[in-house]
């Protein structure tokens, strides 16, 4: 009777799980939440069955988030369990990475579109104002009375940042493998510390920039590639900072370790993201621009 039940393939037949649904909710509710958020800023009324949901301000929207985080936490300590009750089989394993894979190309296009916006503007000025019916660039890039960052201060600053700790994930993935427990940890230190560095200096930069994001054009484009670049960042760093606590707890092996592979595989990402950013948008996009005083 036993052996009728006994599992003779390599596949993982999950239990069933309120995570998916938890999560779809959430991502409603967010979505939901910052449209009442938006209209509240406006000034706007965002009437449903009467009550003007834009009063709620921000509150809709961190439920929202609360609920997707906890969903995170949840299905991802889900996986984990799993996969320390060695339901990871090499099929299942396989296809872990063929997923974060997936995951990585869609970010890819995500970015895709930010450059696609930016080099639309800056090759194609005069297009930008006719389209719009306004004078936005003046018919040059950088736009006319646009004072812009010095791409070899603070931008080549954060790239040698981003390209060190690029390094030193490399040389814990390194140590992992040939089971060397303290180059692991202090290899995943030196790049949460070098992640969190990098959002310190974008916060500075950000706050003191020469141009607004509602300025121009140019501010709109660079603040919304740059923006969600460091937002990537933002997002990395956690995700190399849970893989810390993980493995000061003495979790990953040098034959199981897919948490950290995800991880380390996407601060890649974010790394080279970053460089195509500081070569078109800081480098040539300011090129010919006036450089703001003490930028």
């Amino acid at each position: 009777m036993a052996d009728a039940h006994a599992k003779h393939h390599d596949y993982h037949i999950i239990d069933p799980s309120p995570w998916p649904f938890l999560g779809s909710l959430g991502a409603l509710v967010m979505a939901f939440g910052g449209v009442a958020w938006m209209q509240h800023m406006k000034g706007s009324v965002f009437p449903i069955f009467g009550y003007n949901v834009a009063n709620a301000n921000y509150w809709i929207f961190l439920v929202g988030v609360a609920i997707v985080l906890y969903t995170m936490f949840g299905w991802w300590s889900d996986t984990i369990r799993e996969g320390n009750e060695g339901h990871h089989t090499r099929v299942v394993s396989l296809h872990l990475r063929y997923g974060m894979i997936m995951f990585i190309a869609s970010e890819v296009m995500f970015f895709v579109a930010w450059f696609w916006a930016f080099f639309d503007a800056s090759l194609f000025p005069n297009e930008a104002n006719q389209y719009m019916r306004m004078e936005f660039t003046g018919g040059v890039w950088p736009p006319k009375g646009i004072e812009i960052l010095d791409p070899f201060h603070l931008p080549l600053y954060n790239t040698v940042i981003l390209l060190l700790s690029g390094t030193a994930v490399t040389w814990a993935h390194h140590a992992l493998l040939h089971n060397d427990r303290r180059g692991l940890i202090n290899g995943l230190a030196i790049t949460v510390a070098l992640g969190v560095l990098f959002s310190f200096v974008q916060a500075y930069e950000y706050i003191h920039a020469p141009f607004a994001f509602k300025d121009s054009i140019y501010g709109a484009t660079f603040f919304m590639a740059t923006g969600f670049h460091g937002f990537h960042v933002l997002i990395g760093t956690i995700f190399l900072l849970v893989c810390l606590f993980r493995a000061m707890a003495g979790a990953f092996t040098p034959k199981q370790h897919f948490g950290f592979e995800a991880a380390a595989w996407y601060w890649h990402f974010v790394d080279v993201v970053w460089l195509f950013l500081f070569v078109a948008i800081y480098v040539w996009g300011s090129s010919g621009g006036t450089i703001a005083a003490g930028h």
